[in-house]
């Protein structure tokens, strides 16, 4: 990493891959077991995911106001330990024969507590560690170390499920999550003045409102619900029509899920010069209208079923949207106050993904009493959707990143 990038922002980055890789291998192996161990249908993959949503939209603001308060290190350690334990809590009940839907869901959403800490203390911890110059590349760092995850997460879930059965994907994801922590011990957090006793009610107020009056973030805020919602619909579809429908095994669901990972990492790798030789508003432009073209490709598999063509969508939904949030998350962190990160990322989270159990029940519905061809079409108009909110919006019209707000 450049001189720029200080140890401690590394070990961040370091501890950001392990609790990454820890969520996405768990993530892709519980719909997997909950397919093929208790044959479940869309219905109850939705609800699922559904339910593993849930603490973005209960936790974030609560947890963006204690990373605007107090030790953002510590919080984030904390929850990915509560990760690790109900990791192993699942794993017990596979073992023991009580796996159920519901003690999926009970666990999905005591291990998705941890990504929701990451969510919100990282993008407040960033700047703190590296300096403004340095933050499109620190951002750009981060999510490649996600996309990493991304990448390798599902394709090692399907593997293992398929050749030595579910225990060992939730072992190795449980020790993912308890290395993550060891690293975040490193970090040299900065000092930060105290800041005035407030009720968190008024504090969480004073983010919503910036946002909401922020001719920049307001639209990003309304396109990332879109995604979500269209996203969700579409991952609560995806596992039981690959399987039934496309054909896939375990392995094969595993691998077209990794080429999203994939496409990750090679639009992280292409940021960078992307956002040099376009204008900013541009650059973030690419996310949602590679989103809209890898729908129609998911919608593709309709008429032509082939699992080549569902790993192709997902490597298209990863290569785009990597650079909307490399570049989203940089334009909210300089438009920002320093001391209002945490709460506005919260808000963020909270909005956006509190659109997954929406879209996850949605998808679950659909899928219920519709034909799979009806959910492939209603994700296809989600993603238009999100692409037509920020062409209609200012952000399109900025040719180069604002001016930093001052501390």
């Amino acid at each position: 990493m450049p001189e720029h990038l200080s140890p401690s922002f590394r070990r961040l980055a370091w501890s950001n891959l392990l609790a990454q890789s820890a969520e996405q291998l768990s993530l892709a192996a519980v719909p997997i077991v909950a397919v093929l161990l208790l044959q479940a249908g869309p219905g109850e993959i939705g609800l699922l995911a559904s339910v593993q949503s849930l603490p973005f939209l209960l936790l974030s603001m609560p947890l963006g106001l204690l990373a605007d308060r107090s030790s953002r290190t510590r919080l984030m350690a904390l929850a990915e330990g509560l990760r690790a334990l109900a990791l192993l809590l699942l794993l017990a009940l596979i073992l023991t024969g009580h796996a159920s839907i519901g003690a999926l869901a009970a666990v999905g959403f005591l291990a998705a507590v941890g990504t929701v800490a990451f969510s919100v203390a990282a993008p407040s911890l960033v700047p703190a560690l590296v300096p403004v110059q340095g933050l499109a590349q620190a951002n750009g760092r981060l999510e490649l170390a996600r996309s990493a995850a991304f990448a390798s997460g599902p394709a090692l879930a399907g593997a293992l499920i398929g050749w030595t059965g579910a225990p060992a994907a939730f072992v190795l994801s449980a020790m993912l999550s308890v290395t993550a922590v060891l690293c975040l011990r490193g970090i040299r957090e900065p000092a930060r003045a105290a800041m005035p006793q407030r009720h968190p009610l008024l504090e969480l107020q004073d983010g919503a409102r910036w946002v909401w009056r922020s001719e920049l973030l307001r639209p990003i805020m309304f396109t990332s619900i879109a995604w979500n919602i269209a996203w969700f619909m579409l991952q609560a579809t995806y596992v039981p029509y690959a399987i039934h429908d496309l054909g896939l095994d375990a392995g094969g669901v595993g691998v077209t899920l990794a080429a999203y990972g994939v496409g990750m990492i090679v639009g992280a790798l292409l940021a960078p010069r992307v956002v040099a030789l376009l204008p900013f508003g541009q650059a973030i432009l690419l996310g949602p209208y590679f989103s809209v073209l890898a729908a129609l490709t998911m919608a593709m598999t309709l008429v032509w079923p082939q699992g080549w063509l569902a790993g192709l969508s997902y490597f298209l939904f990863g290569a785009g949207p990597i650079i909307w949030t490399i570049t989203s998350t940089t334009l909210r962190q300089t438009v920002t106050p320093r001391a209002m990160i945490g709460r506005v990322s919260s808000i963020n989270i909270v909005v956006s993904t509190g659109a997954r159990p929406l879209g996850a029940a949605l998808g679950g519905l659909v899928g219920v009493y519709f034909p799979v061809s009806v959910s492939l079409w209603c994700v296809v108009l989600g993603f238009g959707l999100q692409a037509l909110i920020i062409s209609a919006s200012r952000v399109r019209t900025l040719q180069r990143l604002p001016d930093p707000l001052p501390d």
